[in-house]
């Protein structure tokens, strides 16, 4: 394995869930980073016992009043030196206003030099037509997405910050360039796209990401990349998705000279499968592939009939147990990311990037309007066609996205 890293030193503040045990929120995302060379600090918005995939945690969440406590004491001691912030799940309204102004105290820090601060803000709310939080979370996210140099919504939240029903990828491409013109948006990668059975757009064997990098007139440069689905539940890979690519993305402008540029932006004349948001994304998913195959194929293994020892193994031999059978087949699904560190750092790219030229017409054109959002049930374990397919969540949990149908991965 080479030990020569990604990146020059990063100093990243990231900010989402943590567990105890398991690999979601920022257990997973500060591996991923400082695994890749990354100097992280993890600010925790809930400290859970497990990921909510289990059906049941014990833990607290943090509120917003502590979340700038926290940065307060960094900042005090002059620890607020970051060159990045990736955010993720953030439990309530306030504690999303209070991220908020950690980056904009962030920003206007960096303001005398461009291009060297830059967000990545995953608005994780929901999936499936359902809302993980409360509804007025969603108008909080809203608020900042101009703030934002990119981000990374699953397909329904899509649809709630940029109010169009995604049913095509004319559609879609619609709701792209809403999120561009309307919030001037810089990056957008939609994380999992899902449309109606009966659209020719996507096989059902195969998962897509979604992703743009406006042009100065904001337009959008829309490239997607497809990937074999993998017929397994799993959680954290959304964290994983987005801790690779603030990695990889970096690498990137790096390589395009682009680390200087308000919000790392190509020149219009770069096609959008030339970006660096889509070279970045290449690397991110053959990394995502190649660990989630080989979870696959530890989990298979763990839940064999030879294998099923340990406590929870003797227990359903004792006593037929639903819950019993639902917490041993979660913890199998578990991503084996420490094991497969080489998978990060050295990844094969076999799936690259397409120009996806979509005539969206005129902007509305599609079915728009606010999204009706569902509330959630307390867990589940439908598919959630990602790249990867993975659980539910309960409805204002914190395990940061159990991949919450984010991924093509």
């Amino acid at each position: 394995m080479s030990t020569e890293l990604p990146v020059p030193e990063t100093k990243v503040l990231a900010i989402a869930s943590h567990v105890v045990f398991g690999n979601v929120g920022n257990t997973m995302a500060a591996f991923v980073m400082q695994s890749l060379g990354c100097d992280v600090a993890a600010l925790n918005t809930v400290h859970y016992s497990n990921h909510t995939g289990y059906g049941q945690v014990k833990g607290t969440k943090t509120s917003a009043d502590e979340i700038r406590e926290l940065y307060h004491g960094l900042k005090q001691s002059y620890l607020d030196d970051y060159d990045m912030m990736l955010s993720g799940y953030i439990p309530s309204a306030e504690g999303v206003d209070a991220v908020g102004s950690i980056a904009r105290d962030l920003k206007l820090k960096s303001g005398m030099k461009t291009g060297s601060f830059f967000w990545v803000l995953d608005p994780v709310m929901g999936d499936d037509g359902r809302l993980y939080v409360n509804e007025n979370v969603v108008p909080a996210y809203k608020n900042l997405l101009r703030e934002a140099d990119l981000i990374l919504p699953n397909q329904f939240e899509a649809e709630l910050l940029s109010d169009t029903k995604i049913t095509s990828l004319k559609s879609l491409t619609t709701a792209v360039t809403h999120l561009h013109k309307i919030h001037r948006i810089p990056h957008i990668l939609v994380t999992s796209v899902r449309l109606p059975s009966s659209s020719p757009d996507i096989s059902t064997s195969t998962l897509s990401v979604i992703g743009s990098t406006a042009r100065s007139n904001l337009s959008p440069r829309i490239f997607r990349i497809t990937v074999p689905a993998i017929d397994c539940f799993f959680s954290g890979t959304g964290d994983m998705f987005a801790a690779l690519l603030v990695v990889r993305l970096r690498e990137a402008v790096i390589a395009s000279n682009l680390l200087s540029t308000k919000s790392w932006v190509s020149p219009d004349d770069v096609s959008s499968t030339d970006l660096p948001l889509a070279k970045a994304a290449e690397k991110v998913l053959a990394s995502m592939q190649a660990v989630l195959e080989k979870t696959k194929i530890a989990r298979d293994e763990a839940l064999s009939e030879g294998a099923m020892g340990g406590p929870l193994g003797t227990m359903e031999k004792e006593k037929d147990s639903e819950k019993r059978g639902h917490l041993r087949r979660t913890k199998a699904a578990e991503v084996r990311v420490v094991r497969n560190v080489a998978d990060l750092r050295e990844p094969v790219v076999k799936w690259k990037a397409e120009v996806l030229e979509v005539d969206a017409g005129k902007e509305g054109a599609e079915s728009s309007g606010m999204v009706e959002a569902k509330s959630q049930p307390e867990y589940g374990t439908e598919p959630n066609d990602g790249v990867v397919k993975d659980q539910r969540r309960p409805k204002d949990d914190g395990a940061e996205d159990t991949l919450r149908d984010r991924v093509a991965v």
